[in-house]
């Protein structure tokens, strides 16, 4: 899957990036107090030029995901979340550079929308799917050397190492190569160059066919014929109770019934249990075999 910018999209994109590069750096004491007054006084213009001064590193980080064949534009946004996340996160007392909280946050974000929207297919939903995701090829290039560029299938030898280094199973190795193999395909591709039928029509219906449907319309209408002539052999009061707790979305309880009908809870399960009886009577007396009820 890839996508392709339209000029002014790309063109927004470079200026972004040249504004990025111009922003000038921050010397470690003045990205200290400006960490301190975002976190301490919720100084946003602290925040501001905290967050513009590292928008480089998040342009830096996105160009190395631009192989996934997504927008370059959406990565450097992605990025920026990311960034965003380190400012409200970072803990200026820790003595650690602000360029290297932020990176692992901005590769995190980029590397969740790239695993989101890289294929339709779900893909790298575990930790260790996702650490196959991103290093599968680098291992690939580095274990076969400069050979192994065709895209052919590795052997299992090469496979094998992937799986030590990366400590995951082989079969894990073997279903992350077969997805990255292969693309995602529309169903309504057209099957050969000239041919005019699509994917989609050679993939089974398994929905009911349009006799099955009219058959089962005849019958769900005989069944609630049946239930019906159940129902009218039970007294007013069994017909509520019945109605109440088996008919309706929301079942309505027994101490409730009970209260309603000026009657204990255990007395209202008995009338069910008793009514339940009459309509089984009532409905086998329509039917060869019990089975045909839920045929």
């Amino acid at each position: 899957m890839s996508y392709i910018d339209d000029q002014e999209t790309q063109k927004a994109n470079l200026d972004y990036i040249r504004t990025s590069m111009n922003e000038p750096l921050l010397e470690r004491g003045h990205e200290q107090q400006l960490a301190i007054l975002w976190r301490d006084h919720g100084d946003e213009k602290a925040l501001h030029e905290l967050v513009r001064s590292y928008t480089r590193l998040v342009v830096s980080i996105a160009s190395k995901f631009r192989h996934y064949g997504l927008p370059m534009g959406d990565l450097i946004q992605e990025g920026n979340i990311g960034l965003m996340q380190a400012a409200a996160r970072f803990e200026p007392e820790r003595n650690l550079r602000f360029s290297t909280y932020a990176s692992w946050w901005i590769r995190s974000a980029i590397q969740d929308y790239v695993l989101r929207n890289w294929s339709i297919v779900r893909t790298g939903t575990t930790a260790a799917q996702k650490s196959l995701f991103f290093n599968l090829r680098r291992l690939r290039a580095k274990i076969g050397g400069a050979q192994d560029t065709s895209g052919a299938a590795m052997d299992d030898e090469t496979r094998e190492k992937i799986a030590k280094k990366l400590n995951v199973n082989l079969k894990d190795v073997r279903d992350m190569e077969m997805r990255l193999g292969g693309g995602d395909q529309s169903l309504n591709a057209r099957i050969g160059e000239d041919g005019d039928d699509e994917w989609l029509s050679l993939m089974p219906d398994s929905g009911p066919g349009p006799e099955e449907i009219v058959t089962g319309m005849k019958d769900a209408t005989t069944r609630s014929e049946w239930l019906e002539s159940a129902l009218n052999a039970l007294s007013d009061r069994e017909q509520k109770i019945i109605r109440d707790r088996h008919l309706t979305q929301e079942t309505v309880t027994l101490e409730d019934l009970g209260k309603e009908l000026g009657v204990s809870k255990e007395r209202v399960r008995q009338l069910e249990q008793r009514a339940m009886t009459k309509m089984r009577d009532e409905l086998v007396r329509h039917v060869d075999s019990p089975a045909d009820l839920f045929n």
